[in-house]
């Protein structure tokens, strides 16, 4: 492997290593508090995290020795493997519950989250759907197929329950659907139906419900349903425009729910500003600016797809969750990529970057 083509792009590799580089920094001082008062020593997420950086750049790297044909041949297997590893979870004593939810699958000292799989995996699917088929347009072989596995997927992850997961892949099947050519009139039903399917669920069970409300009134219950809201938006606060200073904050240290998990966004706002926390929603941006340039670079359809839902899913999850912590949506518990703390995330995320990034090392 040649090191020009290595750096095939090296404003997107910036951008990934500013990312990966500042995630682990912001962990490291929100997780200090939970990994002391946890496990006597305030190295324990850092260090987990730290490996899962190293597996994750291992990953990225190998990545780029495998043919981009390599994942048209495994898209249709590793759908099926998603279906299977979801369904685990719930019919059999391997799922792992944890703050209310079974999300988890446990084998012997492995833990992972499928739904990590799932989303790289919908993606690879839909893009091999519509490369074999070139029909998005049509109901039979475009909007059935793509609902159909949508609703397979979403039936899964409604039962865990993972409503945050489920509106990430929805979102990424909506825009892949409409770039691959799918109708206007069924990308708008697309949207009718999810609409109607977040009422109904909102509807069936009272803690989504409740979370609505707590958004709309954090005020209503601020020891209960709404405290996580209250929390976060009292750190964000408390750090104005320039922060307390790194490792100075204040609601970490036990008031602020998951403060390594879906609430970092708060404790980076609450050290290091409202403005320099601007930052991290703006190297979003260039992810995605740097991906939608390599999409319209490569020409095969297939490769131009994978692209388009990889880097969808991903910066659509970090403004979900920046957006659900900063009040601006209900909350949903997705993690903030490549910052909030956990293995399984970090290391798909990898995978998704390391496709996305063989692809543009292709197309240069």
């Amino acid at each position: 492997m040649k090191l020009r083509s290595l750096l095939a792009d090296k404003i997107f590799l910036m951008v990934v290593s500013a990312l990966t580089v500042g995630g682990l920094v912001f962990l490291s001082s929100a997780s200090v508090a939970l990994s002391e008062n946890r496990f006597g020593t305030i190295y324990y997420f850092s260090l987990r995290h730290i490996f899962a950086i190293l597996t994750g750049a291992a990953l990225f790297l190998a990545i780029q020795t495998v043919s981009y044909r390599f994942w048209k041949k495994i898209a249709l297997p590793l759908m099926v493997l998603s279906i299977i590893l979801l369904s685990l979870i719930l019919v059999t004593s391997l799922g792992f519950r944890s703050g209310g939810a079974t999300r988890w699958l446990s084998m012997g000292p492995i833990f992972f989250q499928p739904s990590e799989i799932a989303k790289i995996s919908l993606v690879l699917f839909l893009a091999w759907w519509f490369d074999r088929k070139n029909r998005a347009d049509s109901f039979l072989f475009g909007f059935l197929p793509t609902a159909l596995i949508l609703s397979a997927m979403g039936t899964l992850l409604m039962l865990q329950p993972d409503l945050g997961t489920f509106l990430i892949i929805a979102t990424t099947a909506l825009v892949m659907y409409f770039v691959a050519g799918g109708s206007i009139r069924y990308t708008v039903l697309f949207l009718l139906l999810g609409v109607i399917a977040f009422a109904s669920l909102a509807l069936i069970a009272p803690y989504r419900f409740d979370r609505i409300t707590s958004y709309l009134n954090p005020e209503a219950d601020p020891l209960g349903k709404g405290y996580q809201v209250r929390q976060a938006a009292i750190a964000i606060g408390s750090g104005g425009f320039w922060g307390a200073g790194y490792g100075s904050s204040f609601q970490k240290q036990g008031f602020l729910p998951e403060p390594i998990g879906d609430s970092i966004f708060a404790v980076i706002a609450e050290e290091f500003g409202f403005l320099r926390a601007m930052v991290i929603p703006f190297l979003f941006l260039m992810l995605l600016w740097r991906g939608i340039l390599a999409a319209g670079a490569t020409p095969d359809f297939f490769s131009k797809l994978v692209v388009t839902g990889i880097i969808t899913s991903i910066v659509a999850q970090a403004f979900v969750n920046m957006g659900s912590i900063s009040g601006l949506l209900p909350l949903t518990g997705v993690p903030l990529p490549f910052i909030s703390y956990g293995g399984t995330s970090l290391v798909a995320t990898f995978l998704g970057i390391g496709i996305v990034y063989q692809i543009i090392r292709k197309s240069s």
